[in-house]
């Protein structure tokens, strides 16, 4: 019997190196924390991060976005590790886009907004998701038709490739727009839907839990909704709303998950979304959500209140919670074990007074911390959650009566 060749059947790793910059608008410290962050991005697409360049410019270059001599650098490192994509921290013109891949032949280059479109483009599930993914797409590479169609052309899949760069490679802009209308005509009819559907919810208070992407949002739903919501230690574990009725001190109202956000996150993703991020717009209460254990917490406030703010949501009534409070880790103490099951009720009341007597109380109302994972404080959380609700659900029906069974008259 002549033996047979052997072939490996197993799924190709794709591999990457991050570069970034730091510049008068943005310092070290949150360079690397972006960095940091594209990593994640990069792992939840799928892709092992092998490297990561760093330069400090006034601004980006605008031929290759990095200097000569750090280009050369970047060249030299990849001669001797191959790699299949390189990624930047920023959006790159069609321009740089045009020379660096003649400076860096068949290899993919990416930016920050075209890894967090195909990352949305592997997580949508629903008709709705998936049609805004691919406008955004479209939206994305329209201007960028003229430089971009033979870097398209030559790419052989892996991230960055789903959707119209790889179905469309001969087509025009011409194409290309109709498509866009195309797309926004059945995501207007799509909108025009749920609409509807939200106008029929409209007899009970919704809630929306809003926040950064990655800060435990699905799961805090399935503590307060009992519900079995997908969650995942990824960033955009779900980019699909999720609505869920739930009950508290027998009043009724609705809770949603919605999409998280993040830094620089591409304005074609936040308007092709609109129909979900209606679902923020017409809350009546939101929960933002927040990961007190990621050191750029802070920063992250700062991201959702800014898109809260565009979006035209800012002003409605928010309980502000934050969530890890089993990862918190005091600056003054040595740092906790990262593991979860090794985490004892003692570290959790330990985190949890010291930090209702921190600054993040003052001055600030409607403020509880919590870990979702496992279900520490949530009766806090449920009790601050039925006052707002109770708020509204009162205006809306003067004369209700508690003692009804909500379970029955609402279904």
């Amino acid at each position: 019997m002549l033996n047979s060749p052997i072939f490996s059947t197993a799924k190709h790793q794709e591999t990457a190196v991050l570069v970034g910059l730091i510049t008068q608008k943005q310092n070290a410290e949150r360079t690397y924390d972006y960095l940091n962050e594209l990593d994640f991005l990069a792992t939840t697409a799928g892709v092992i991060t092998k490297k990561t360049f760093v330069q400090r410019l006034d601004r980006a270059d605008q031929k290759t976005f990095v200097g000569k001599g750090k280009l050369e650098e970047i060249e030299t490192w990849i001669i001797e590790n191959p790699v299949d994509t390189i990624i930047f921290d920023d959006d790159l013109t069609p321009s740089q886009v045009r020379n660096l891949e003649a400076a860096f032949k068949d290899i993919k280059i990416l930016d920050r907004s075209l890894l967090i479109l195909n990352i949305f483009s592997q997580r949508a599930r629903t008709d709705q998701a998936k049609r805004q993914v691919e406008l955004a797409q479209y939206q994305y590479l329209y201007p960028r038709l003229t430089r971009m169609w033979t870097h398209l052309s030559r790419q052989k899949g892996g991230i960055g490739m789903r959707g119209p760069g790889e179905k469309e490679l001969e087509t025009d802009k011409r194409i290309v727009q109709d498509r866009i209308a195309f797309l926004k005509d059945k995501l207007e009819k799509i909108d025009k839907q749920s609409t509807t559907r939200r106008k029929e919810r409209s007899r009970l208070v919704r809630v929306a839990l809003v926040g950064y992407t990655n800060v435990g949002k699905s799961t805090l739903m399935r503590r307060l909704a009992k519900a079995d919501v997908f969650a995942e230690n990824k960033l955009f574990a779900t980019i699909d709303s999720t609505v869920r009725k739930v009950v508290l001190g027998n009043i009724p109202f609705l809770l949603t998950d919605t999409v998280g956000f993040i830094r620089k996150l591409p304005t074609t993703l936040i308007e092709s979304f609109k129909s979900t991020l209606d679902e923020i717009r017409e809350a009546d209460v939101l929960i933002h959500v927040v990961d007190i254990s990621h050191p750029g917490f802070e920063e992250q406030i700062e991201v959702v209140n800014a898109t809260l703010a565009e979006i035209g949501a800012a002003e409605k009534p928010t309980v502000l919670v934050f969530n890890k409070l089993d990862l918190f880790k005091p600056e003054t103490e040595e740092n906790l074990d990262e593991h979860l099951e090794t985490v004892t009720e003692e570290d959790l009341q330990r985190n949890l007074e010291k930090l209702k007597k921190s600054y993040l109380t003052k001055n600030t109302e409607n403020v509880v911390f919590i870990s979702a994972e496992h279900k520490e404080n949530i009766a806090e959380l449920r009790d601050i959650l039925l006052d707002k609700v109770q708020e509204k659900h009162f205006k809306i029906y003067p004369n209700w009566d508690p003692t009804l069974n909500p379970l029955y008259e609402w279904q």
